[in-house]
Formats: C-alpha cells, structure tokens, sequence
C-alpha cells in the first residue's frame, strides 16, 4: 500500500490548522520536520494502549521511547517490543539522542514519541524537538504526589515541567485512550 504523506499530514493536521500552516512553511524553506503525530506521556512506556489504540488514532508506524534509562536496558526493550503491533517499529534512544538525531527522520516516518515524564518532554522541546502537543496518559501515584485525574498524579516538579511547556507553546491534554474526553489539565492543577 502506497501511502501519500501530504495527504496523511493534511488530515492529521486538520485538527491543528496552525500545525500544518508551520510544516508546510517549514518544508518551504528547505528545514525537514520529522512527522510527530503523537507525543505521549505514560510512565508504563510501550504497552497495550499505546501500541494498539494510540497507534490507530494517530497512524504511526514509529514507536520512538526517548527515555535515558530503557535506551540502555534490553530487557525492558525486548518486552516493550512483544507489546507492538506488526508493522510498527520501536526505537529505544537517550533523550539527547532523540534530540541529536529526530531531523533526520525518513519522511515515510510516521513518529509516536513516548516518555515517561514531562521533565523528559521538557528537555525534548527545550532541545529543538519539534513537540507543539503533549498527550498525558498515565502518570502513576507515588510519594509525594497527588491525583488529579483517574490515571494522573502529579508533584511540584512534575506541575513546574507542564507549566514550562505552556510557556514554551506546547499544547498539553490529559487523555488515556482516543475515545474517551480529554481533561483540561490547566483546570486540574490549580
């Protein structure tokens, strides 16, 4: 199956005119962006959601898990991989890798990037990772930290990371599966 990627990114950025305005101004110029249909936050990385009905809804065919710790354990990675679907691949890569190496992404990439922490997403953008939309999906409770949506919790630093990603433009939604509503994060961290 052939795939138009002009066609893929004018649907997928029908939901964010602003988005495909700047790709497309982007690519005018001679700047490659790497195709980031999905940013995902999910302290549980690759798993059943994510490679299922968050590959679906954004049509990616690249998990990409930018996390310092799995980019050097096998073990994790061999059993995030058993999680993917055929046909999507997984790459495993440090934080600066990811930054050091995303603008040379094939345009046929299709990239879900996951991390495990908005601190990480932080560094990403802050890096020059083309990030303009976070999806939070789970967030486990540990100590320290406060529930603030059903698969969400959160502690100061956590609340300083997300509020840096508003100042540097980044649209951030709470949301565990594409069906269900998305949460006004702003409003829940008051």
């Amino acid at each position: 199956m052939h795939l138009n990627i002009d066609s893929y990114r004018k649907k997928y950025y029908m939901i964010d005119h602003e988005l495909y305005n700047k790709y497309k101004f982007f690519n005018q110029i001679g700047v490659i962006m790497p195709n980031i249909v999905l940013t995902r936050i999910d302290n549980r990385l690759i798993h059943g959601q994510v490679a299922t009905a968050w590959v679906q809804y954004s049509g990616a065919n690249l998990l990409l898990v930018s996390n310092d710790d799995v980019a050097v354990d096998t073990t994790r990675q061999n059993l995030m991989n058993l999680a993917a679907i055929r046909g999507v691949q997984t790459r495993y890569f440090s934080i600066q890798k990811t930054i050091d190496i995303i603008h040379k992404a094939a345009d046929k990439q299709l990239i879900a990037i996951i991390t495990e922490t908005p601190q990480d997403v932080v560094k990403l953008v802050e890096g020059g990772v083309p990030i303009t939309k976070v999806n939070v999906g789970n967030m486990h409770m540990s100590e320290g930290k406060k529930q603030i949506s059903k698969a969400v919790c959160v502690d100061e630093s956590d609340i300083k990371a997300f509020l840096r990603l508003k100042e540097l433009g980044v649209e951030v939604e709470i949301q565990r599966v594409p069906s269900e509503s998305k949460d006004n994060i702003w409003e829940l961290i008051k």
